[in-house]
Parts: structure tokens; sequence; C-alpha cells
């Protein structure tokens, strides 16, 4: 739910610097989240990801969005949905994880896009995890799958 995140990110400042993933050398990318999304999928576990972007989007957004064909290549489904669009939304402050309806895991990060030292919470307590799966279900209904999704 961030415009930006860890701005030293290696792969993002070879992004900056021109570089970008070739979808072909699967070898150069694919990576241990990967290969346990597509476990997941194997499973027939549903693995979905929804992404709320301020418009226009900022550089790391936008090099998210061109990284994506990575979650899509391991199972994962995207959607984005532009900001204004959750005006009416219930979410929670922080981005989250739900896990088969029953766990939530929140990420808290500094205000310069740093995971906090103490920047995992899980949560299986029913009132949270309903609350957070009540507002993915809204954003994902409402949000515009990767394929269809023009950034501006």
């Amino acid at each position: 739910m961030r415009d930006s995140y860890m701005l030293d990110d290696p792969g993002f400042l070879a992004w900056q610097q021109g570089q970008r993933l070739d979808p072909d050398d699967r070898s150069s990318w694919w990576g241990g989240w990967h290969e346990a999304v597509r476990d997941a999928v194997d499973r027939g576990v549903q693995v979905r990801r929804a992404r709320i972007v301020s418009e226009p989007i900022s550089d790391y957004v936008r090099y998210e969005y061109d990284a994506t064909f990575t979650n899509l290549a391991a199972g994962e489904s995207v959607r984005w949905l532009p900001r204004r669009q959750t005006t009416d939304l219930a979410l929670p402050g922080t981005d989250f994880w739900v896990f088969d309806d029953t766990r939530a895991l929140f990420h808290h990060f500094t205000g310069d896009g740093q995971l906090a030292e103490d920047g995992r919470e899980y949560a299986n307590d029913s009132h949270r995890v309903k609350l957070c799966v009540d507002a993915f279900e809204a954003v994902w209904h409402r949000a515009i799958p990767h394929e269809e999704y023009r950034p501006r």
C-alpha cells in the first residue's frame, strides 16, 4: 500500500540505471519466493496480490510493475487499484498478507520505506483477520488485472 519501499534495494538501484529483468532468462530472476509460490499453486492454493498505488505512479511502483511478470510466472494473480478508488474502503493502515483466512501478517515500515526492526506482526485473532479478509476482497473486486492495468 506504499508508493515506495527500501529505496536502497539493489534490484531497484539497478533498474534505475536501466537494467531490466529478461523474461526469457528465468535463471537470472527465479528464486526461493517463486519456488514457494509455484509449489503452493501446484497444491491448489490461490495466491493473489493486490497493489494499491498513487497515480501517476512512483518510480518504485513502476519498478514493481516492470517485474510483475516474475510473480505471474510463479502462479500469482496480481491486480492494481489506483488509490483514488479506495476512499470508501476500510483498509488496515499497513501492508498485510492473509493466509487461509485464519492468519494475518502485518508489515510495519519506517518512514523511509525500510522494514522496521520489529516489522513483522502475526495475528490470528478473528477480528483482525476478518478485517483484512474483507478489505482484501473489496480491493480485489475493484482492482484491475495486471494484464489490463496501464500505469500512468
